[in-house]
């Protein structure tokens, strides 16, 4: 009769626990403040426009060379006052003159800056470059 009392003294004292951690956790909800703020994940935003990679490459290491020190006329990116009436010509003009060259009032552009090496994507992407840094 003793393991049976002891088997039944170890199930009650199981079921207390149980029935322990049960009444816990619904004291910890029912104590919770009503006007708790719920965080909410924020949704996700539109991705930032991509990096022009190449375009900001292809600058660093051929176009940079001119553009940066004004070399020739060249305009710095960023110099919205000396791009703005470049970049009205539209972007069909700025190509051709950075794909074939250009000798103008302000100065020269030799074709594909001066690089027979870039492909036309590259120097596209270079012109686009520059012209987001100066708009």
């Amino acid at each position: 009769m003793k393991k049976s009392s002891a088997l039944i003294l170890s199930i009650f004292s199981l079921a207390l626990l149980s029935a322990c951690g049960q009444k816990d956790a619904a004291t910890t909800a029912a104590s919770a403040p009503a006007s708790a703020p719920v965080v909410v994940a924020a949704a996700p935003t539109a991705p930032a426009a991509a990096e022009n990679v190449v375009g900001k490459a292809t600058y660093g290491k051929t176009c940079s060379l001119c553009h940066a020190a004004n070399v020739a006329g060249a305009p710095k990116p960023g110099d919205k006052a000396d791009w703005a009436p470049r970049i009205a010509q539209g972007m069909d003009v700025l190509y051709k003159h950075a794909l074939e060259g250009f000798t103008g009032a302000k100065g020269q552009m030799p074709a594909r800056g001066g690089s027979t090496t870039l492909s036309d994507a590259d120097v596209k992407a270079t012109v686009d470059f520059m012209v987001d840094q100066s708009r």
